[in-house]
């Protein structure tokens, strides 16, 4: 009778097989879901919204609006009465009192606009300090190809008898685990998803039309208090542009609060086709479960692939 045999080395081929699907889907995800494509446009986005997502130009923006409502009432209650009845004035100064009666409801939607932007000024700091949103699909690629690979190898060598790249999966699958950790995915990302939520109501054309047409409003206003309504009243009772200060001093500050504000209406118009782009990406909050659902899969899978030793007792001979 023959002594027992030594131990003999088997491997799940199956587990490998599952390394093999989450390597190929994960290669095969920014092309579903139009990565090449949508994250540049979202990292072109936050960079040309950059200059305006700080609370120096909010707190600037929001100073320019006071100053254009101080000279729409010092019209409403100085002009407009010294030069007659509230329907002679916008009779003889139409662009002025459209000016008057408007800005109520221009300044309401324009600070609407600045406590949009202002309560998510955290949320866009959180976005603009992970990644470049162009490298995004090659976070996906270039772990899934290789899992893909690695995989596809492990099956080959076990045909021939041989062990599995185990470290090596297990080390790409934690790997996976800890990126959204390390890139504070978890915060970072749900901030940017709500984000992208509040700013569905500011980023349409018509929202941001009607934003570029304020300013054409105000400064036809401007244009008229300062070359017609200001020299009337000053002909009439005396003195001089510098007795109506507020509208003095919203002429002066004019073309330059024209075109810090129009810069950012301007990224806003430029951008509305890269944030659709954004906004069509899967929801942010899920970003980080997209790395580690994965790596829990490999890292288990890897795990349960690995040889294991079964003693075979040969037969009693004859």
């Amino acid at each position: 009778m023959s002594g027992p045999a030594g131990p003999e080395r088997r491997v799940r081929r199956w587990p490998l097989v599952v390394i093999l699907v989450v390597g190929l889907g994960l290669a095969a995800a920014p092309a579903a879901f139009s990565m090449f494509d949508r994250a540049p446009k979202g990292g072109t986005m936050i960079e040309e919204f950059r200059p305006f997502m700080n609370e120096a130009t909010i707190a600037d923006f929001r100073g320019y609006l006071a100053e254009i409502g101080a000279a729409r009432d010092e019209t409403a209650d100085e002009l407009q009465p010294a030069l007659g009845t509230p329907e002679e004035f916008a009779a003889e100064y139409p662009q002025a009192a459209t000016f008057v009666d408007e800005w109520g409801a221009i300044d309401t939607d324009m600070s609407d606009m600045l406590d949009t932007i202002d309560a998510n000024r955290d949320e866009f700091d959180g976005v603009s300090s992970l990644p470049p949103f162009a490298l995004f699909p090659w976070f996906f690629v270039i772990p899934g190809l290789l899992l893909a690979v690695l995989a596809g190898l492990s099956l080959w060598r076990v045909r021939r008898g041989r062990r599995p790249l185990t470290v090596a999966l297990v080390v790409l699958g934690v790997g996976l685990l800890l990126a959204p950790a390390v890139f504070q995915m978890f915060t970072r990302a749900p901030g940017g998803g709500r984000m992208i939520d509040d700013f569905e109501s500011l980023m349409t054309r018509d929202r941001v039309t009607q934003i570029q047409g304020y300013f054409i409003t105000i400064g036809s206003g401007e244009g008229q208090l300062r070359t017609a309504v200001v020299p009337a009243v000053v002909e009439q009772d005396g003195g001089s542009a510098a007795d109506h200060p507020a509208t003095a001093q919203l002429s002066d500050d004019w073309p330059q609060l024209l075109s810090e504000m129009s810069d950012m209406v301007g990224a806003m118009a430029d951008n509305l086709d890269n944030y659709a782009a954004v906004a069509a990406l899967p929801p942010f909050p899920l970003f980080p479960w997209f790395f580690v659902l994965p790596g829990l899969v490999v890292v288990t899978a890897a795990l349960v692939a690995r040889p294991r030793s079964e003693i075979t007792v040969p037969e009693e001979e004859p």
